[in-house]
Order: C-alpha cells, then sequence, then structure tokens
C-alpha cells in the first residue's frame, strides 16, 4: 500500500480542522444568541422560557458514517451541503408554547436563514416522537472568509425530551430490533406525555393571568439587573409619562 505523502495530510489536516472549527462556531454563536434571549426574556418578562440547553458536534467517523450510509460523495463541499446536522442544538422548554415563542425569536434574527421546519408536535411521528425541528444557516466570520453554517435546532418540552432519550435508549440496546409490545407502550407513553403537555400549558395560562392581576405597582418601578435592583428616578418617569401625552 502506498504511503500518503506528509504534505497532503498535511493539507488534509489543516483543511478537516478548518471545516470541523466552523461547526463549532457556529454552536458557540448560536449559544450565545439563546443566552442573549434567556437573559432579555428573564429580565423584561421575569420568565424564562428555556430550562435547559445542549449543543453537540458530530464526530468525523460519524459523519463518515452518515455519508456512507446516504450515499453522498466523500468530498468536504459535498458533506456541507448534505450533511445538515453536524452542528446541533437541543433547546428544552417547560411548556408547549414556549417552543413556539422559541422558534418565533430565532426565526425573527436577522442573520439566521432558516432552511427547513418540521413541526413533528403538530404531525407527530408514527412511533408518538414529537418535537420541532430547525435546519438554520448562520454566517461564521474567519479571519479570510465568511461561512454560512448550517446547525440543526430541536427544540422541545421536558416531558417530550424525557420520551425521546427514553425510547433511544430502548432501540440502543435492542439494537433497533425492538419487540412489538415494547413499540405499543412507548406509543401509549407517547400520548400520556402529550396530555401531561396540554395540561401543563392550562396551568401556565392560567398562572400567567393571575400574575397580570396581581401584580403591584411598586415592583413595576423597580429594574433587576445582574441580581440588583435599582429604583426607576421619577423624573424620568414623568418625562416619559409627558412624551407619550
Amino acid at each position: 500500500m502506498d504511503s500518503i505523502p506528509n504534505i497532503d495530510i498535511k493539507e488534509i489536516k489543516t483543511n478537516l480542522t478548518r471545516f470541523m472549527m466552523s461547526y463549532k462556531f457556529a454552536l458557540n454563536e448560536m449559544n450565545t444568541k439563546i443566552d442573549i434571549l434567556m437573559q432579555e426574556f428573564q429580565y423584561i418578562h421575569d420568565y424564562n422560557p428555556i430550562e435547559h440547553v445542549k449543543s453537540r458536534l458530530k464526530t468525523p467517523e460519524n459523519i463518515l458514517k452518515k455519508v456512507q450510509r446516504k450515499g453522498f460523495e466523500l468530498s468536504l463541499p459535498s458533506i456541507k451541503e448534505n450533511i445538515r446536522d453536524i452542528a446541533g442544538v437541543r433547546i428544552t422548554c417547560s411548556f408547549l408554547s414556549d417552543i413556539y415563542k422559541v422558534s418565533e425569536m430565532l426565526q425573527s434574527q436577522k442573520d439566521i436563514t432558516v432552511i427547513e421546519c418540521k413541526d413533528y408536535i403538530k404531525n407527530p411521528k408514527p412511533n408518538g416522537y414529537k418535537s420541532l425541528h430547525l435546519i438554520i444557516q448562520i454566517p461564521i466570520f474567519m479571519s479570510d472568509r465568511v461561512e454560512s453554517v448550517y446547525v440543526e435546532v430541536q427544540i422541545r418540552t421536558i416531558a417530550m425530551d424525557f420520551w425521546a432519550s427514553l425510547e433511544h435508549k430502548i432501540y440502543y440496546k435492542y439494537d433497533k430490533e425492538v419487540p412489538s409490545k415494547l413499540i405499543d407502550e412507548l406509543k401509549e407513553a407517547a400520548d400520556s406525555v402529550s396530555q401531561l403537555d396540554n395540561k401543563m400549558e392550562s396551568i401556565h395560562r392560567k398562572v400567567s393571568e393571575y400574575k397580570e392581576k396581581d401584580e403591584h405597582d411598586d415592583g413595576l418601578r423597580e429594574l433587576l439587573i445582574n441580581n440588583e435592583k435599582f429604583s426607576i428616578p421619577q423624573a424620568f418617569l414623568t418625562q416619559y409619562l409627558n412624551l407619550d401625552e
């Protein structure tokens, strides 16, 4: 077997490193965007719709397996265009309405291009799987170029995430040959998860309505930034109200 010249190996390593780093930077960018949304929502609305955020980068080995399984050309341009989940972000929310709220906030950002949206909540998979999937593109500014990088974003409730995690473990344990009885029980569990999410959403709406009615004027005169309270100066309130008249 002929050996590969060191210079060729170095070039391959450099190209692959730049390729993988672009997806790492895309994840960094997405995590920053999500963190800003979380903090803004907490300060402005005194509520955070996001419970957990998890990001992952596919390994070169797993990328290669998917390329071979799908029959795509083994080249970096082909991989970049056809494998769109190399960078993945999973956002876990408390309530159903939060999923669409977070999705809308992300999609409205000017530097995010939505390529595909699959709503497995309104249209669940046959096995009961539910989640909102987005394929987006974001620009990454490198030292000598701007790369448009695909990122897969999955948004789901805590209950949906628990079910998906359990389902994945079962399929892994049985090497995808799951007994039909277990498949039926998983589907029943998915239906129970859906009922729970709907019930919690109803409670969430009632709590929000109660909170709006019970909100005191004193609380509206305070700002909370970095866990510090600041009183809004009366002169500012007076000036602002006069401008609105």
